[in-house]
């Protein structure tokens, strides 16, 4: 009986994770895509539509103002729509926001066209972890979220230099197209691969808010808001700390960004199986290691090497927390893990946003070489705030 019994747990821990979860994968690659693809291309859309860049920056604002504020609220509406059908509705979206791109005659129409694909952005990601948590067993949820979230980290490493190729010289309009037809191709997936799941009982909009409104899931909302603004407050400014504090050139960034996201993936599915094994004293352990990291890098930022070598550890505990807290997240909100989800994303956004101006404030009132260590404050912040959660529950 206990060798049975044994032999079934020794399958589980070797069972394959379903390949309909590779169709959420390519979703949040094209996602993934459109987030950041805009970035390096900038200056040519800016010329293309007869803006600045200052005002074609505002692309890249309001499409995180989009996914922070729009996201909630699309996902309360669309609540009462099975799960396969509102992911199928949301790529729908998706692939109609980025083909207005291709063809948007003016600055105002590619704005809305963004605001349209940053709606789709974070309820995609809060279905879409709903989904893959619900496709295995419960001591893989982590990591099927983790697998799901490969798609966005893979995005950075070949999706945005590959758009930003096709962008530079194809024009930017066919970065769009490319990243439409990744659409199609997620949609397709979606269809044929993703069972169709037992519709959950609906749940009323006064009881997902009220289950949104729990303290503990708003103290984790402020953690992860925090974490990510510990994250973008030095990588937001990565690349002139690279080229003023390291003395790299210009085109080596690029490499090194590359070798940075390269760490993000490992992490991503490195926590996404530490948070399946222990999920907070995983979540508060990385952040302790980021904390320990960003510390380091305050005096490696010096060295080339030892900077590179750093950074690449960095990405990878960054991003190996996410999983966990995603799944923890979803978990303080029985009555409405999709809302809980989403709304994970939206204050990751908020974080980003923060991140990026306290960074400028660093910059501006004390040094580039301090964004380090105030980096490493904001994640020290998280990380009080889970250990005196992880206590208080341990009292209990």
């Amino acid at each position: 009986m206990e060798l049975t019994e044994r032999l079934t747990k020794k399958q589980a821990a070797k069972e394959p994770f379903p390949v309909s979860i590779l169709s959420l994968t390519v979703g949040a690659f094209a996602i993934g895509m459109t987030e950041f693809v805009i970035m390096g291309l900038l200056p040519n859309v800016a010329q293309d539509l007869g803006v600045s860049i200052s005002s074609a920056g505002q692309l890249i604002t309001m499409y995180a103002l989009g996914v922070a504020v729009g996201a909630p609220i699309l996902t309360i509406l669309t609540h009462r729509i099975p799960q396969k059908k509102l992911l199928l509705l949301l790529m729908v979206l998706f692939i109609i926001g980025n083909a207005i791109s291709v063809i948007a005659p003016s600055y105002a129409v590619l704005m809305g066209a963004r605001m349209l694909t940053a709606l789709t952005h974070g309820t995609f990601f809060g279905v879409g972890a709903v989904i893959a948590s619900n496709l295995v067993r419960p001591d893989k949820r982590a990591g099927a979220v983790s697998i799901m979230m490969a798609g966005l980290t893979i995005a950075n490493i070949i999706g945005v230099p590959l758009g930003t190729f096709i962008g530079q010289h194809m024009g930017w309009r066919a970065s769009f197209g490319a990243i439409a037809i990744m659409g199609v191709l997620a949609l397709i997936g979606i269809l044929l691969f993703i069972p169709k799941l037992k519709p959950e009982q609906p749940v009323s909009i006064v009881k997902q808010i009220s289950a949104l409104a729990s303290p503990k899931l708003m103290l984790f909302l402020l953690i992860g808001a925090l974490g990510n603004a510990g994250l973008f407050a030095v990588f937001t400014y990565i690349a002139p700390l690279l080229v003023q504090v390291s003395g790299f050139a210009e085109h080596s960034v690029t490499w090194i960004l590359v070798l940075f996201g390269i760490g993000v993936t490992i992490g991503n599915i490195v926590g996404g199986k530490l948070a399946d094994w222990k999920l907070l004293p995983a979540i508060l352990g990385l952040y302790l290691a980021i904390c320990i990291i960003l510390a380091i890098l305050t005096f490696t930022i010096y060295s080339p090497v030892a900077a590179v070598i750093t950074i690449f550890f960095w990405g990878a505990a960054s991003f190996a927390v996410m999983p966990g807290l995603q799944v923890r997240i979803m978990s303080l909100a029985q009555a409405a893990p999709a809302l809980a989800s989403t709304s994970s994303h939206s204050a990751g956004n908020l974080g980003n946003a923060a991140g990026a101006f306290i960074g400028g404030l660093v910059i501006t009132h004390l040094s580039i070489t301090a964004l380090p260590w105030v980096g490493a404050l904001l994640v020290g912040a998280a990380l009080i705030l889970g250990m005196a959660c992880f206590i208080s529950e341990r009292r209990a």
